[in-house]
């Protein structure tokens, strides 16, 4: 058995858990409601508060899906009760950013426009059921990724992290802020 896939999931207070055919689950919670269809092949069991994962057989394919299949009505309703959220940190000199209504303005290099203001090189906006903050410090700039799909606020934190990754000399760029980068050494002169 998987020591994953075998374990119950505790439904708390004010979830509702409802699966109905080919394993569409729906999770009713106090940060919202989230849908998901899962494979057909995994059995959930909803029954006083708890929730159980089984296998029909012990198949190399079916092995793998058990826990996975675990692990995402897990997250689903740990989204709806607490939800979950990303951290980020902007490093480097004149990098910065902004919010703006539901957009997100990120200065991540030296284009300067004629006047001497900073050009926003890349405008994010809010996804639906995602919202982001950004911090008012200096230094290190954060932004925080909130919501209660744990694949979207992780796919959100991705796309920022991608507009400037961390480069391993100065370590500037925007980097998870719990990442260590690993930093090289330069070039030294004779």
């Amino acid at each position: 058995m998987s020591r994953i896939g075998r374990e119950p999931i505790t439904v708390p207070a004010g979830v509702e858990v409802s699966v109905s055919e080919h394993n569409h689950i729906t999770v009713k919670g106090p940060k919202g409601t989230l849908e998901r269809d899962l494979v057909p092949q995994m059995k959930i069991d909803v029954d006083a508060g708890v929730i159980h994962v089984s296998r029909p057989d012990d198949t190399k394919e079916n092995r793998s899906l058990h826990g996975l299949t675990r692990t995402l009505v897990d997250n689903m309703v740990v989204g709806v009760t607490t939800g979950f959220s990303k951290t980020l940190e902007i490093v480097g000199v004149g990098y910065k950013a902004a919010k703006v209504g539901k957009t997100v303005q990120l200065y991540l290099g030296h284009s300067l426009l004629a006047n001497g203001t900073p050009q926003a090189q890349y405008c994010i906006t809010e996804p639906e059921g995602i919202t982001l903050e950004v911090s008012d410090k200096t230094v290190p700039i954060t932004i925080t990724v909130k919501g209660i799909d744990k694949q979207a606020v992780g796919q959100m934190a991705a796309v920022i992290r991608s507009k400037r990754p961390p480069e391993p000399y100065h370590g500037k760029g925007v980097k998870y802020a719990d990442e260590r980068i690993r930093r090289k050494a330069g070039k030294t002169g004779k």
